[in-house]
């Protein structure tokens, strides 16, 4: 497919945002668009400085016999800002509470473009790490997972908590369950997750800290190092375990009796604050 530098340059773009964190070798874009690969080197060039400035991404070039280009997506500090303040301001709505001091959260969690905007937040605040697969338990996670495992390219593996012969061999451990004060048990397949991976694992809502923790476990039984832990929204007032995390937003407060709700920035921000600092 002979093109123009102009069009030719509009799908390479098209591809590479696309096809996040995925090495392509510059033989492709010559032999697909009919071009030398000194052109398509000058072509992603003017991608490159085009993405940085616009705070789309990196496109990194490798060089060697299983060279190519790779592009990595980025968010800046005040397009992730601006997201996550208007999710604040929803997740402030009085008709939020739920018992056991959680929040509603299913409505913002199957939005589509709500996922996307998620799943780039996080995937920016892990960059520069080496992730093989995102973890996530059953089932308010698992879209919050998807988006994330989305923009990185990798598998989802989901944890579930009631064992299922569709699964075929699996893998237990048991977790204290902070909600409701007693020993639990979680289960994953034997073949969704391959021994030594680096593991990312994502929830929709910490409060006790039981299930993360499960999943940490989980983790060891498979020969896997967790690579962190992220979450949308973390309830500040709950007792937990020390762990590290980043969160999207933070419950300061949840005043059952007069129906209030305060939801702060969390953490995740944090990535950005020391970057400024290092500057």
């Amino acid at each position: 497919m002979k093109l123009r530098r102009s069009e030719r340059m509009v799908v390479i773009s098209n591809y590479l945002i696309n096809n996040p964190y995925k090495l392509t070798s510059l033989n492709t874009f010559a032999t697909k668009y009919e071009a030398a690969k000194s052109s398509i080197s000058e072509d992603i060039a003017i991608i490159k400085k085009a993405f940085e400035e616009a705070n789309i991404g990196d496109i990194d070039t490798l060089t060697g016999a299983s060279g190519g280009v790779i592009f990595t997506p980025s968010i800046s500090e005040t397009e992730a800002r601006t997201i996550v303040e208007d999710l604040c301001q929803r997740l402030s709505e009085n008709d939020r509470i739920l018992p056991g001091g959680y929040i509603y959260l299913s409505d913002l969690l199957s939005t589509p473009k709500i996922l996307q905007n998620i799943g780039r937040i996080i995937a920016n605040a892990f960059k520069g790490e080496k992730i093989d697969a995102v973890m996530t338990v059953a089932t308010k996670g698992v879209p919050l997972a998807n988006a994330v495992a989305n923009i990185l390219s990798v598998p989802f593996v989901i944890v579930r908590r009631d064992l299922k012969i569709t699964e075929g061999s699996t893998v237990s451990v048991n977790y204290a369950s902070a909600s409701s004060d007693r020993i639990e048990k979680m289960f994953l397949s034997k073949r969704s997750l391959k021994p030594n991976s680096r593991v990312l694992i994502v929830d929709d809502f910490l409060k006790g800290g039981g299930t993360i923790t499960g999943m940490i476990s989980l983790l060891t039984e498979f020969d896997s190092t967790l690579v962190g832990v992220a979450v949308f929204a973390e309830n500040a007032q709950s007792e937990r375990e020390q762990m590290t995390f980043k969160s999207l937003l933070k419950v300061s407060e949840i005043d059952v009796k007069n129906n209030n709700v305060v939801v702060e920035v969390g953490n995740i921000f944090d990535k950005w604050k020391k970057e400024r600092e290092w500057t």
